[in-house]
């Protein structure tokens, strides 16, 4: 899961937002500064620490400290937001995705 690289279409779209992004990114590593976030996502640091506090207030992210950092934890049991997909959580679009 490098950067933005093969396969990124010429007319910008992905099949996943930048939300789902950070939620992949998250779920995956061990943890990342927004910084780290940003360059891997293809993103401005900005946008991914508003991604960061979206996801946080509605409970997909654990926030908790680590001296100065603050470190993400997954929500697995988040459910997912669209009415499409309702029935569904973070824990489980994250494991079809890995």
């Amino acid at each position: 899961m490098g950067g933005v690289t093969a396969g990124y279409s010429e007319r910008g779209w992905t099949f996943l937002t930048n939300h789902g992004h950070v939620l992949l990114c998250v779920s995956s590593s061990a943890p990342m500064t927004a910084r780290e976030l940003s360059l891997r996502i293809g993103i401005t640091e900005r946008s991914v620490q508003a991604i960061l506090a979206d996801l946080t207030d509605e409970g997909y992210l654990i926030k908790s400290k680590d001296g100065r950092r603050n470190v993400y934890t997954l929500n697995p049991q988040g459910k997912l937001r669209h009415p499409l997909e309702a029935g569904h959580t973070v824990g489980e679009l994250i494991e079809a995705l890995s």
